[in-house]
């Protein structure tokens, strides 16, 4: 059985694991150096703030399982040094023993976070090394790390130690790069977001037809985009199969869709017959033929996939449209995560999929120069929903 660690505990040994190859000039450590290297800013998460008592108690815990020892004594100044034995006790090789130093200072981390973060200790030759090690030690009898499921947003699955429960990094997780959908250009995103929906659009209108019906916020938040837009022109940009169009029609819009996809609008066409829909990407939508300005641009979850640098340049694009007083209304999946589906609706597809920072939203809308701002978040068992309304101010507002 492995011995299991309390938190204290994982920081002095992996302080004790370290300090042996990258300063073995002061090593073994007296408690003085191991408070020290515990709370070094650098090279550990979470950043802690030992007193000695603190030390001394893990260290000594440490002892009695027989992982670290007192090793020299200067009897002349009475003061005990401290050296680890764990990597006899386990039976680590020196690769193994980085990859465990690692861990225990710093958390679950990504097999190139390991390579990079133990290189003073152990070279790796690649990544591949790194997790074909990280696999034989989660392989072992009795094992040393497991890899953890992915979380949403991540790209890679990240490993702990199973020396007692893994010390996590205090505060959010970092960050996931959104805009990582880009990497081989927009246009390429774009045809996949076209294959996409033209292999699910027919389905997808029979799935999604009613979904208004179970969804009262949405409803309620449609209802005032008409109420705003005052009677003027409304535009349903991304429309899909005309689901948030029809609703906005019903409830006594002028409205029209718009979707770049040539499927979703077959679709849209065909499932009502009375609207108008017509071909239009929304970063290039023009204003409407008899008036200034549109009364309300409606996005509703058309935004969904793309990153958050595309979402603050197509929110001052569209918000330019919209005529004194009108409403820029957004639904999207909040959060912070980007994720890429290989089916939907049982069809094989390859699309991609981000949620969107409520703050960084509302701040796209701020910038655009829109006012009265409203955001709503409705939070569900897989996603929550981000609802955002912006209105554009009068040129001479009264006083």
């Amino acid at each position: 059985m492995l011995p299991k660690l309390s938190a204290e505990e994982q920081r002095v040994l992996g302080c004790l694991l370290e300090k042996e190859v990258t300063v073995p000039a002061s090593y073994p450590m007296t408690l003085n150096a191991l408070r020290t290297a515990c709370n070094q800013s650098s090279s550990r998460e979470p950043v802690v703030d030992y007193d000695e008592r603190t030390v001394l108690d893990a260290v000594r815990s440490l002892k009695e399982k027989d992982l670290a020892r007192v090793t020299w004594m200067d009897y002349g100044k009475r003061t005990l040094k401290y050296a680890q034995i764990a990597s006899e006790g386990l039976g680590l090789g020196d690769d193994e023993r980085a990859l465990l130093t690692v861990l225990l200072l710093r958390g679950p981390q990504a097999a190139g976070e390991l390579k990079t973060r133990s290189e003073r200790i152990f070279h790796f030759a690649d990544r591949q090394e790194v997790e074909a090690r990280l696999e034989a030690m989660a392989q072992l009898e009795v094992p040393l790390v497991e890899l953890l499921p992915k979380r949403a947003g991540q790209q890679d699955g990240r490993w702990v130690h199973l020396l007692g429960d893994a010390v996590r990094p205090g505060g959010p997780e970092p960050e996931v790069d959104r805009e990582v959908i880009l990497a081989h250009g927009a246009s390429e995103r774009d045809e996949q977001i076209l294959a996409t929906y033209a292999a699910v659009a027919e389905v997808y209108g029979e799935e999604y037809q009613d979904r208004l019906d179970e969804r009262p916020i949405e409803r309620w938040l449609l209802d005032r985009v008409v109420d705003l837009a005052g009677g003027r022109p409304i535009a349903d940009v991304g429309c899909g199969t005309g689901v948030a169009t029809a609703y906005l029609a019903r409830a006594g819009a002028d409205v029209i869709g718009y979707d770049f996809s040539p499927a979703m609008l077959e679709t849209a066409r065909r499932m009502h017959p009375g609207l108008a829909f017509e071909a239009a990407d929304l970063r290039r939508l023009l204003r409407p033929p008899a008036a200034s300005g549109w009364g309300a641009v409606t996005a509703w979850y058309s935004l969904v996939h793309y990153t958050p640098s595309e979402v603050a340049s197509q929110v001052a694009y569209l918000a330019n449209l919209i005529d004194e007083e009108g409403v820029l209304a957004l639904a999207l999946n909040a959060g912070a995560a980007v994720s890429t589906s290989s089916t939907w609706l049982g069809r094989e597809v390859d699309t991609p999929w981000v949620r969107h920072d409520p703050r960084q939203v509302r701040d796209a809308i701020v910038a655009a120069g829109l006012v009265e701002i409203e955001t709503y978040i409705e939070h569900g068992d897989d996603v929550d929903h981000l609802f955002v309304l912006g209105q554009r101010p009068a040129s001479n507002p009264s006083t």
